[in-house]
């Protein structure tokens, strides 16, 4: 990969981050994300990167636009089409509710009106036939109905489109005669899967987002083009894959959740280099952090996912998100009360340290307050921390607590620890997980300041930060394979299943993957399939993901064995009930090439000098604990650091306590023995 440039950008709430792989060589960097011009931030994130835009040969990006559209309920005007007398299907939506004793509780606003519900006549059965076929005056009659009205966007969710997608391609092309302005989502496209709501429900979201998402990434694309790039583009996709931005145009909805993605993926690949197979990763940025798991080397993925309780009919990773960044805001309640968001200062105007205009206190001035973060280190290169202005910005509410600044700072600092841990039980101990059972992997620009309190709070013996942890995100993309997921729905018995009918269906399914790959310019060798099966027991609502085994004699056997095994890993219990398979699942993948984290030198002698000292504010008894400097740069592999000490790099900062003791790995990775744990 000599003389060539590989480029990610992590667009964040407060940072873009940029990772450049380039002559083997990985650089780590940040810029300021601009919300009102997403596209501006991105430009400014390629012109950091040594080789430039005509230099790049893959550009790998994260975006939250679609999320964020979804947030501010800023995306398109939009419309759905049913099946006559299902026009409400996406209103109506499930009739569970998940706070039974809450009679505060409301359902999210939904994303229309009904209004904005249309049907047509056609109908189509479970098995595909039509039951009533498509009527095109009908359907003219609403495309029609849509264009006077100035819709943006529409959903098509016809009954039963999942088995036989005919009349929803017939609608496609009415509405592109009569109103050929408006983006289409057809929910087969996005799912193969029955449940008719949650399939409505992906449609709309992608509908729903598709113009902002289209428009954002055609600028960008023409962008890059002037500038001389001319490699390949991807979009990281919430299932923890990648996709072309082509298809990303078509298919926005697999990008909402795709923002923490990178860091996962990239927490993957870091276990099976390192070998610690089982990892909880925290991810803390300016605006929020995000909680996953790594088991055995894998990230955990949930067939499905959902935006303020609104399903979403793809794979995703399986990430626990809460308001506590870097730029959450700290603030008296009603009662008098400190919290500590989830509402944040965001990247304008950013912590009042920043001296962007901001005034009111956040997580990032509590940690300048206290020492955890200093001016020496400018962040980013570029930032460098303003402590008098962070000081004035807790002033007020430290004033009214009668507290001083730094207690105050103190308690921001241990909220945010709090609601962390809470973040990783709601992974680990609610699930029935033990903490102590994995090591924790903290980045983002906030992670190594929580991380080593997080861990001794819940048990965990070791914490590791990876190299450039402030942009791990970001490196993680550089690790995404392009996938594909394909779905086709199959309720049977597995006693009764023909293994020659699941053949044929995954054969139809690997015929339409290879086409997409083939398209995409991957060659057969770097092409991957794996096959699985939902399975469930008879009268269950939820099912199990299970391997594909051979289609032979022992196939039903061997779905079964594996299926009670997963069954009580998930749940905690088999039964004797009979099986059945629901759906049929095939991820084909292109592979890119990987990056290798390069090898870090040994110190021939001695070992890592600090570069000084900092008070750092512990309790009203310890209000200024020496804490030893180091620049993380200057470390090398097998250097040992005893706490308390602050290591600060370009773009983040870690912090160990007392009793801590860190280790340098061989690719420079921080490895913590928490105090009280054990060496690993």
């Amino acid at each position: 990969m000599n003389g060539t440039s590989r480029l990610a950008i992590d667009v964040g709430g407060t940072f873009t981050d940029v990772v450049e792989l380039r002559a083997g060589r990985l650089r780590f960097d940040k810029v300021p994300t601009t919300p009102q011009a997403p596209t501006e931030g991105v430009l400014n994130a390629v012109d950091v990167a040594e080789a430039g835009a005509a230099g790049v040969t893959m550009f790998t990006h994260g975006t939250t636009l679609g999320l964020n559209a979804l947030l501010t309920r800023s995306g398109a005007r939009t419309a759905v089409i049913g099946t006559a007398g299902f026009r409400d299907v996406y209103l109506l939506g499930r009739t569970d509710r998940r706070t039974n004793y809450d009679i505060t509780y409301r359902k999210p606003a939904p994303l229309l009106e009904r209004y904005d519900t249309f049907e047509v006549v056609e109908r189509s059965l479970y098995d595909g036939s039509v039951h009533v076929p498509l009527d095109l005056d009908d359907a003219r009659r609403v495309a029609a109905t849509i264009a006077e009205r100035g819709y943006e966007a529409v959903a098509v969710a016809f009954l039963h489109a999942y088995a036989n997608p005919a009349h929803e391609l017939a609608m496609r092309d009415v509405l592109a005669e009569v109103t050929p302005r408006v983006a289409v989502s057809l929910s087969h496209e996005l799912s193969r899967e029955y449940r008719e709501y949650e399939r409505t429900s992906t449609a709309v979201l992608d509908a729903y987002v598709k113009p902002v998402v289209r428009s954002y990434l055609h600028e960008l694309e023409g962008s890059l083009t002037r500038d001389g790039f001319r490699g390949r583009f991807l979009m990281t996709r919430s299932g923890g894959g990648a996709m072309t931005v082509g298809r990303a145009r078509e298919q926005p909805v697999s990008l909402i959740l795709s923002g923490p993605a990178g860091g996962v993926i990239g927490a993957a690949a870091l276990a099976r280099m390192l070998g610690e197979p089982n990892l909880i990763t925290i991810d803390m940025g300016g605006t929020s952090l995000d909680a996953s798991l790594v088991l055995d080397g894998e990230p955990v993925l949930h067939q499905g996912a959902e935006f303020e309780e609104l399903p979403i009919n793809t794979p995703s990773l399986y990430i626990h998100t809460i308001g506590a960044g870097g730029g959450s805001l700290a603030r008296l309640d009603e009662a008098g009360a400190l919290q500590v968001g989830p509402q944040s200062a965001g990247a304008v105007p950013g912590p009042a340290a920043y001296g962007r205009g901001g005034t009111e206190p956040t997580f990032t001035d509590a940690a300048l307050a206290i020492g955890y973060l200093g001016t020496e280190t400018p962040l980013g290169g570029r930032l460098v921390l303003d402590a008098e202005r962070a000081d004035q910005a807790l002033a007020p509410i430290a004033a009214r607590l009668g507290m001083t600044v730094p207690a105050l700072a103190g308690g921001i600092v241990r909220i945010s620890t709090t609601k962390i841990m809470g973040a990783v039980r709601a992974i680990t101990v609610e699930v029935g997980r033990d903490p102590k059972d994995f090591a924790l992997l903290a980045f983002g620009g906030g992670g190594g300041l929580v991380a080593v309190d997080v861990a001794a709070e819940l048990g965990v013996p070791t914490v590791i930060v990876p190299p450039g942890q402030g942009a791990f995100s970001a490196f993680g993309m550089l690790m995404a394979d392009v996938q594909h997921d394909l779905a086709r729905t199959l309720v049977a018995p597995l006693a009764g299943l023909d293994p020659a009918q699941v053949e044929a269906v995954y054969a139809e399914m690997a015929e339409e993957a290879d086409k997409a790959l083939d398209a995409e310019g991957f060659a057969a060798p770097d092409r991957r399939i794996a096959r699985s099966l939902d399975v469930r027991y008879a009268g269950q609502e939820h099912s199990v993901t299970v391997p594909c085994p051979a289609p032979d004699a022992a196939f039903g056997a061997t779905v079964e064995e594996v299926f009670a095994r997963l069954h009580e890993r998930q749940y905690g219990h088999t039964m004797t009930d009979p099986v059945e398979v629901t759906m049929l699942r095939l991820r084909a993948t292109g592979a890119v090439e990987k990056p290798e984290l390069p090898l870090l030198p040994r110190r021939e002698s001695g070992g890592p000098e600090p570069d000084g000292s900092r008070p750092v504010y512990r309790s009203a008894q310890e209000p200024a604990v020496p804490y030893s400097l180091y620049t993380r740069e200057a470390l090398l592999a097998g250097d040992e650091i005893a706490g308390p000490a602050v290591i600060a790099e370009h773009t983040a900062t870690t912090v160990i306590h007392t009793g801590d003791h860190l280790r340098v790995g061989a690719h420079g990775e921080l490895v913590v023995t928490v105090r009280g744990g054990t060496a690993r």
